[in-house]
């Protein structure tokens, strides 16, 4: 009796194998060599974020009418594993890049705010960023302290803003605000303020426990004037535009989570068929062989949940339960598998030269930032009981 091979239910075009290829290419052979350095000493890699302009990584989803690449959602996820399967610090800044600032500039803004800011975006001649969470305002979004008060032709901005990934970096920041109190998450708007706008200040960057080669600040704004052009959407539409971006942003999120868990099972694989104990590699040992196992069956299942999501946001289906379930799976995929990862290399897994313990610190801002593992539950069920 024959036995049928593994059929990938995803039949992956060969525009997206060409995809995933360029980034484990680039992944290999540009990230590699200074990952540990820049994690150890907080270096933000400008050579290499220039690279991935270069490549198209950073406006994956744009259409090339404004500098994009023009590729589907899952072509990004598939970038994206590869890619944080060596320096999730890299795949933070691609994601919040192409997630959440030039995907939502591009399905909400201006045809205006779209020519000036998509095009250098997408080659990353400039970097973006979103701002929504305050010191108050972290999982519960709604409750914003930065106010946009409206002054006819200008808004006047107001606040501060906690964790900005990229914000030492960027050069167009993307403010959620609350412009009218009483209407409370109606009455929030988004705007596009660019970092030499008089007023704005970039604070200290953050030192972390992971993803220390990406930039981590704080943002003050104190009597900021940001044009009404400079407004996403309509008034009020603020909120609404935040959710929409996240929702995305978790795609990415999530894929980067995959790619933390797949680089320390690779790792591990290596480390298990070089090392031996009691004469033996320790790959041929049940206890690590097991280990193995269920780390493999997990990171397949996440990808498969990540590939859900990509397609039903590729097919306009509603991917907010999807994305939700493949953020808050394959980020505790990453934790316990590079804590497994860690195991598995036992003295050495907790030295720095064998990249497993940098995995380790990575996976556990993938259940916090982009909404915490607990609001995905809230997410999924809210959805489910509807």
């Amino acid at each position: 009796m024959q036995t049928a091979t593994s059929t990938n239910i995803y039949q992956l075009t060969e525009e997206q194998l060409a995809v995933r290829d360029a980034a484990r290419d680039f992944a290999q052979s540009e990230l590699w060599a200074g990952v540990i350095e820049r994690d150890e000493h907080q270096k933000f890699p400008a050579e290499q974020v220039k690279k991935m302009g270069e490549l198209g990584f950073m406006g994956m989803m744009v259409s090339p009418e404004y500098g994009g690449s023009g590729l589907d959602t899952v072509s990004y996820v598939l970038a994206m594993e590869e890619i944080s399967k060596v320096d999730a610090s890299c795949s933070v800044i691609m994601s919040v890049n192409n997630s959440l600032v030039c995907w939502g500039l591009e399905k909400y803004g201006t045809e205006e705010q779209k020519r000036k800011y998509l095009p250098r975006l997408c080659s990353g001649e400039i970097i973006g960023a979103f701002a929504l969470s305050e010191p108050e305002a972290g999982s519960d979004a709604t409750s914003q302290r930065t106010t946009a008060e409206d002054m006819g032709d200008y808004y006047l901005l107001n606040g501060t803003k906690n964790w900005i990934t990229n914000g030492t970096t960027a050069s167009v920041y993307l403010v959620i605000a609350q412009t009218n109190p009483e209407l409370k998450s109606r009455g929030i708007n988004a705007l596009i303020v660019e970092r030499d706008t008089p007023g704005f200040q970039v604070g200290p960057k953050e030192n972390k426990l992971g993803i220390r080669g990406s930039d981590t600040c704080s943002l003050l704004f104190t009597d900021v004037k940001v044009p009404k052009e400079n407004r996403i959407g309509d008034d009020g539409f603020g909120f609404k535009f935040a959710m929409q971006v996240l929702a995305g942003g978790r795609i990415g999120i999530a894929a980067q989570a995959l790619g933390i868990a797949s680089g320390a099972l690779e790792l591990s694989l290596k480390y298990a068929k070089e090392r031996k104990a009691f004469g033996v590699e320790i790959a041929k040992h049940q206890a690590i062989q097991f280990k193995l196992a269920d780390m493999a069956t997990n990171i397949d299942a996440a990808r498969l949940l990540c590939l859900q999501a990509a397609a039903d946001k590729d097919h306009g289906a509603d991917y907010g339960k999807s994305g939700a379930m493949a953020k808050l799976f394959a980020s505790k995929v990453a934790m316990d598998s590079t804590v497994e990862a860690v195991q598995i290399h036992g003295g050495y897994g907790f030295v720095k030269e064998y990249h497993v313990e940098r995995l380790m610190r990575d996976a556990k801002i993938t259940q916090i930032y982009e909404g915490t593992s607990e609001i995905q539950k809230i997410v999924i069920s809210r959805e489910l009981l509807k």
